[in-house]
């Protein structure tokens, strides 16, 4: 069943080095951004023009005080 290069164990080597290289602390971000980069590449195959979930947008700024004369 998992013949080829992807078997249960190569992924936990390719899962250590990972750990070794980037540290505890990064790996979430990391998925996080992979599994964001997979939605839109489907959502890309899919010929919708926006993500099932867009990154929230930055607040405006707020308009500058009215003049006081």
């Amino acid at each position: 069943m998992f013949e080829g290069l992807f078997q249960p164990m190569h992924l936990l080597v390719i899962l250590g080095i990972a750990l070794l290289v980037f540290g505890p602390k990064k790996l979430p971000e990391l998925g996080k951004g992979l599994g964001e980069s997979i939605r839109g590449f489907k959502a890309a195959l899919s010929g919708s023009d926006t993500p099932s979930n867009p990154a929230p947008k930055e607040p405006s700024a707020p308009p500058p005080p009215s003049a006081k004369n």
